[in-house]
C-alpha cells in the first residue's frame, strides 16, 4: 500500500497517514536523467567533431547516423528519469 492508514491513538477521530520516503526513487531518477543528458552532450559534441571536419555531405550523413543509436538511448533515459522524479515526487 502506498499509504498505511491509523487511527489517532487519542481516539478524537482522527485519521493520521503515514508517510511512505520516495526519496530514492527522486534521487535515483535525477541520476538516471543525468546519465541521459550526459549522453546527449556526448551526441552533440560528436555531430560538432564531424561537422568541423569539412566532411563530404555522405559521410557527414554516415557520422549522424553512427550517433543516433546514442542520441535516441540518451534521450530515452533522460525521458525516463524524469518520469521517476515525477513519480517519487507524486507517491511521496
Amino acid at each position: 500500500m502506498a499509504c498505511d492508514i491509523a487511527l489517532n491513538p487519542l481516539g478524537r477521530g482522527e485519521v493520521w497517514r503515514k508517510e511512505v520516503n520516495m526519496g530514492w526513487l527522486i534521487w535515483s531518477g535525477a541520476l538516471v536523467s543525468v546519465i541521459g543528458l550526459l549522453g546527449l552532450i556526448l551526441s552533440i559534441l560528436r555531430v560538432a567533431k564531424a561537422r568541423k571536419a569539412n566532411l563530404s555531405d555522405e559521410e557527414l550523413r554516415d557520422a549522424v547516423q553512427k550517433v543516433m543509436p546514442l542520441n535516441m538511448g540518451a534521450l530515452f533515459l533522460s525521458v525516463i528519469g524524469l518520469m521517476m522524479v515525477i513519480m517519487g515526487i507524486f507517491l511521496g
